[in-house]
């Protein structure tokens, strides 16, 4: 048995023995192929690694250069003139000053910003921060009386609030021009909590009481995503009137810039109209439903007033832009007039007319500004011509746009600026395209 259990012992070291030799060919002989493998990639590593080392310089100090910001906004469209940046979300409203020199913006992180604009062509904006209350975040801004008092509504889970923010001793009957443009300080003089109960507001505009013997002051309307209503007094707060559309569900509505009508676009393709009646002391007496807009037949999408306040263009899910005479003797049963019906220039795929989301007519009353999604165009308001487009004006849905109320110095220049506002968490300036006559 010694004899076999040695040749047993011998053929078990000899079987270790070959197989760890097989083992540790087959080891090498995979290093040799990971490594002829990888060889090839590094060879080119030096160039490959140079570019990570500068891209990311180059991304980072994006955000920094307004310079090459503003010159890349050039090279897409010849209109976009400079981008106001700085807001962590989606800014979902904004409002010029009287004066044009102050723009607010409400943003969805919470903060009002408030731009001081000395020059459209600036490198950059200095602004003011206003922190609305904890659990809210701003969803719409209008300025009360004058460029140093904001008011701002603020969403919560409760509900929506109204605060407007002003100078602690303001300096009145000032001519100084500076004065004239000084930021509001984030000083809380009024606010109202729930006051659509727990509806969001839609939109919040304002304008001068100017008609008849109103006092001047500023009359702000507020929304609500259902049915009502509310007009506030810009300075103190006091509620001032309150309508009902009694159309399932409200999209918007604003005041004429003369502060006589109340127009609200509903569920319906009828746009219903109010007259805020004054009384001799210039406060609001009385808020009366006075007019129809009767002709379109799909809903309206959203309208906005000329600069007199005697006319309104309507643009409706019909694919139709309207323009309304309102100067008529309604109390006489005179009904409102259709002045012009311009088909809107925009299509799908399919070739059916689309809408507009948002319209903004300029100062002068001769270009109007429309959106759809991220689509910017302008329009004559006279011939209905397409003057110019800007097919992705930002890289999300527009939600604001507006006109400033006066011109903007660009350099040595004067120009008519038109402000955007996006969920791409910028607000852009655009320059008025010539209107050919």
């Amino acid at each position: 048995m010694d004899p076999i259990l040695a040749a047993a012992a011998l053929s078990v070291v000899l079987g270790a023995v070959i197989a760890f030799v097989f083992f540790k060919s087959y080891i090498l002989k995979q290093r040799s192929n990971v490594q002829a493998i990888s060889e090839p990639e590094l060879h080119p590593d030096p160039k490959k690694t140079s570019k990570p080392q500068h891209v990311p310089k180059k991304y980072h100090s994006k955000p920094h250069s307004h310079a090459s910001d503003k010159d890349q906004s050039k090279r897409h469209h010849p209109l976009d003139l400079n981008t106001l940046k700085g807001h962590a979300d989606s800014v979902t409203g904004m409002c010029f000053s009287s004066d044009g020199r102050n723009l607010a913006t409400a943003c969805a992180d919470g903060v009002v910003r408030v731009f001081k604009l000395d020059d459209a062509s600036s490198k950059s904006f200095k602004f003011l921060r206003i922190n609305v209350p904890l659990g809210g975040h701003a969803v719409a801004v209008a300025f009360a009386d004058d460029s140093s008092s904001i008011v701002v509504a603020s969403q919560t889970l409760t509900g929506c609030s109204l605060y407007m923010y002003g100078e602690e001793n303001p300096k009145k009957g000032s001519t100084d021009s500076n004065q004239q443009s000084k930021l509001p300080l984030p000083q809380v003089k009024w606010e109202h909590h729930k006051i659509h109960d727990k509806q969001a507001i839609l939109t919040l505009t304002g304008a001068t009481a100017s008609y008849g013997t109103g006092d001047g002051s500023t009359i702000i309307a507020s929304c609500s995503e259902g049915t009502d209503i509310l007009l506030w007094h810009g300075r103190t707060g006091k509620v001032l009137g309150h309508v009902d559309t009694n159309q399932l569900k409200n999209t918007m509505a604003t005041i004429s810039p003369n502060g006589r009508f109340l127009a609200a676009a509903a569920f319906t393709a009828d746009v219903k109209i109010w007259e805020i009646v004054y009384a001799k002391d210039g406060s609001v007496k009385e808020v009366l439903n006075v007019m129809q807009l009767k002709g379109h037949k799909s809903a309206v999408t959203w309208l906005c007033f000329s600069p007199n306040s005697e006319q309104i263009i309507t643009t409706s899910k019909d694919g139709s832009i309207r323009v309304w005479n309102i100067n008529v003797r309604y109390h006489l049963s005179e009904d409102p007039k259709t002045l012009k019906v311009f088909p809107i220039p925009l299509h799908d795929s399919s070739g059916s007319a689309l809408h507009y989301d948002r319209l903004s007519l300029s100062p002068d009353g001769k270009i109007l500004a429309a959106t759809r999604g991220p689509t910017l165009q302008w329009l004559c308001l006279e011939t209905g011509k397409v003057l110019d487009t800007a097919e992705k004006a930002h890289d999300g849905d527009i939600t604001w746009i507006t006109w400033s109320p006066k011109t903007m110095p660009l350099g040595n220049e004067q120009v008519v600026i038109l402000a955007t506002a996006s969920v791409d968490k910028k607000v852009k300036l655009w320059a008025a395209p010539s209107v050919t006559s």
